[in-house]
């Protein structure tokens, strides 16, 4: 009677037989952790997938054909895309013959195809092309919002910027080539732990750093017109809220990959950068779709462009304390600092920067005359 008492279904174990025909044990508790993983991380790379498929094929549809060949809308393409397979072949695994009960209980995989063994090299060669995507696309956007400044800033952003990126990737590349090895010779991965670390903490300070840069250099723009009294919505400031975004989620997901005992929350964080980048063109190039242009009828506006410097006049009025309208001169003092638009190599930047929506890119007649906003 005792020893039914005592006794607790829950944490008894059952004998399989090895290819040898040797006995060894499992318990339920074992085998439970071994499919609750299994389903978490199902979940979170099918959560992955559904995501990068519905931003890839929303930006396809609602970019521009001109700005199809954009090097921005090319690499943020990319990026998904590259995603988007990655996190396929992440759940091919999960679901196939290397996550088998008994091939795992007793490390026996020798009946695992080698396309099993192909899928999970391509997978990790994937993630580093992925990063690879991301950090380009990301050095590409820093490098348009810091032409503005001086050229002895700019270089050495440019450079620790170049240094940043060249050592998450370096990380990244290492673990993908010993990932690669201890696949291929069925090693067990535990010497390489402090290599994943490395290669997420690496990338994680690289996002980090990129985002900084990005909402510093915006939010000292978006200060600036506040103080010349251009206070409307627009897509610098939806630019400069996905940028704080990307700058705090993934750094979220990446500490709770040491807080969390949900499997591989670290790899959120190249997803995110990947959906949040071109997400953040879409609705700043969308931002102004539509919207009624407030001009008093009392005003001749001649307009010209702040972020391509194009050589327009700039705005008079015949009533010199007549209140200007925000969305009439929302980009017109801002450009003194501008370099001039002589340099062709600084309008393709821009040209790069328009492309990620910090220009509302739409022509409207106003009283005769085109202005472009």
């Amino acid at each position: 009677m005792a020893n039914s008492s005592s006794f607790d279904p829950f944490t008894q174990s059952f004998t399989l037989l090895a290819a040898d025909g040797k006995p060894f044990n499992v318990s339920i508790s074992d085998l439970d952790s071994f499919m609750l993983y299994n389903i978490q991380i199902s979940i979170n790379y099918s959560a992955q997938l559904g995501a990068s498929v519905l931003l890839l094929v929303v930006l396809l549809l609602l970019t521009k054909k001109e700005k199809h060949r954009s090097p921005i809308f090319v690499v943020n393409s990319l990026s998904l895309f590259l995603n988007t397979v990655r996190n396929i072949l992440q759940c091919l695994y999960f679901t196939g013959p290397f996550s088998e009960t008994y091939a795992y209980f007793a490390q026996d995989y020798s009946r695992v195809p080698g396309a099993a063994y192909a899928t999970s090299v391509a997978g990790t060669v994937l993630i580093f092309l992925l990063l690879v995507c991301v950090e380009l696309s990301l050095i590409l956007q820093t490098r348009v919002v810091c032409t503005t400044i001086r050229q002895i800033y700019r270089r050495g952003i440019f450079a620790l910027s170049f240094l940043i990126a060249l050592v998450a990737v370096g990380f990244r590349f290492a673990l993908c080539v010993e990932n690669s090895r201890y696949i291929v010779s069925l090693t067990y991965l535990v010497p390489l732990t402090w290599l994943g670390s490395a290669a997420n903490i690496t990338t994680s300070i690289s996002v980090f750093w990129f985002c900084a840069v990005f909402v510093t250099k915006l939010g000292l723009a978006i200060r600036q017109r506040r103080q010349l009294g251009l206070r409307q919505f627009g897509p610098m400031q939806i630019i400069f809220i996905m940028g704080c975004q990307t700058l705090i989620i993934p750094a979220i997901f990446s500490i709770l990959q040491y807080t969390t005992s949900i499997p591989s929350m670290d790899s959120n964080v190249l997803t995110l950068v990947a959906i949040f980048l071109p997400l953040s063109s879409i609705w700043a190039s969308s931002s102004g779709i539509g919207r009624p242009p407030p001009v008093e009828s009392d005003q001749q506006p001649n307009y010209f462009n702040s972020f391509t410097g194009s050589a327009r006049q700039f705005l008079h009025y015949k009533n010199s304390k007549a209140p200007s309208s925000p969305s009439n001169t929302a980009t017109t003092r801002i450009s003194s600092s501008l370099p001039s638009p002589a340099n062709p190599t600084q309008q393709d930047m821009y040209l790069d920067l328009e492309a990620q929506g910090l220009e509302e890119r739409h022509e409207r007649t106003m009283s005769g005359a085109v202005v472009s906003q």
